[in-house]
């Protein structure tokens, strides 16, 4: 195996992988119809043991990894979450447990502290229970989620909230940022529903309108400046949903640039998204993560841009996006080397408008949306 530094050189070979996400498991309470899991999760039967997570992290760490992500599913319903957050603490990782906070309570908060975890960020569904409860296929956990932010907050933790903006909760922005404002939140992640997976499968009944999205602009920008009025610091991050953009995002920071997923089964990814692409990737239960990272097939597949067709290959923006997704690129043309559709200048733009019509034509309420669970899972598991 080749002698690789932890930077990259000048010849355009990769840097060190800086950011470790840990699916820990596809397991959820949760059934989340805008999940990004992958569609056939239920075939994932044999999640990484302990110790193989452990040897995971201590490669991750070596080869240069500084932040880690604990996800799932729900990493909480790892029995051991407390045993790999002690250990990557160990190995001087900046941890973060991303959550539905399902599965928490105020003893284990006081567990993951003592062993070391650094941050917690959970997720809300929406302001209005009827809705959380619609879209995450559980009528409980509305009011679960608020209790464990408040307890996230008193036992000294910054509290980060993550909600996933979509059609069906969109239009309670206002109350949605009262909410998180009034729980004493610090950051608020307001992602427009990025459409991968069990998205993906319900695209045309989460997709907002450019009406929609233009109001809950505006409506960030009118609480960004009444928290500045108050000097009350809490940040509103207001991310684009992609097919309302006219340039793609250099996905990731670029294919194998400096993320790394390693799945529940210990297929290791350039993102959580990539194991629907044709391809094979490799397994951290076979191969080194070194040898993943610097010389496997798979996460040189899409480095630099020669694998470029037009008009990314003669694009002057090539370098700073990419050529887009290639998760996206692939779900919507079939061709995982296609330009990415949100870009107006490729030839499958049209794509992205025939989806935004669909969505308009589209007139599903959000109990009407393909729940993500197991049952619907093993549809995808026999295709």
């Amino acid at each position: 195996m080749t002698d690789h530094t932890d930077t990259a050189t000048a010849n355009g070979s990769p840097g060190a992988p800086l950011w470790l996400l840990a699916e820990l498991t596809y397991r959820c309470p949760l059934q989340c119809s805008y999940c990004s899991n992958p569609l056939d999760f239920a075939a994932v039967k044999q999640e990484l043991t302990t110790d193989e997570w452990i040897d995971v992290l201590t490669q991750a760490r070596a080869m240069g990894a500084v932040q880690l992500g604990f996800s799932g599913g729900e990493p909480l319903v790892r029995k051991d979450l407390e045993t790999l957050v002690a250990e990557a603490r160990r190995l001087g990782f900046y941890t973060n447990l991303i959550t539905s906070a399902l599965g928490l309570d105020e003893a284990r908060i006081h567990a993951l502290r003592d062993a070391g975890l650094d941050h917690i960020q959970i997720s809300l569904q929406a302001s209005d229970p009827d809705v959380a409860a619609a879209v995450a296929g559980s009528a409980k956990a509305h009011a679960k989620k608020l209790a464990m932010a408040r307890a996230v907050k008193e036992a000294g933790y910054p509290m980060v909230l993550n909600v996933v903006l979509h059609r069906h909760n969109i239009d309670q922005l206002d109350t949605i940022i009262a909410l998180c404002d009034d729980l004493g939140a610090d950051a608020v992640e307001l992602a427009n529903c990025q459409l991968y997976g069990w998205a993906h499968l319900n695209r045309a009944g989460l997709l907002p309108s450019q009406a929609q999205l233009e109001a809950a602009e505006a409506t960030t920008n009118r609480w960004r400046q009444r928290l500045a009025e108050r000097d009350r610091d809490m940040r509103l991050l207001f991310v684009v949903p992609d097919y309302y953009a006219d340039r793609p995002k250099a996905c990731m920071g670029g294919w194998g640039s400096i993320f790394m997923t390693v799945a529940p089964d210990g297929a290791v990814l350039p993102c959580h998204s990539a194991r629907m692409l044709p391809m094979d990737f490799p397994n951290a239960r076979e191969h080194p993560l070194q040898e993943i990272w610097y010389d496997s097939a798979a996460f040189n597949r899409y480095r630099g841009d020669d694998w470029m067709q037009e008009p990314c290959r003669s694009c002057d923006e090539r370098h700073k996006d990419v050529g887009g997704c290639r998760c996206q690129a692939y779900m919507l043309t079939g061709d995982p080397a296609a330009t990415d559709p949100v870009c107006d200048l490729s030839p499958d733009h049209h794509l992205i408008e025939a989806a935004r019509r669909e969505a308009a034509d589209d007139s599903r309420s959000a109990q009407a949306l393909t729940l993500r669970n197991a049952r619907e899972s093993q549809v995808f598991c026999r295709t």
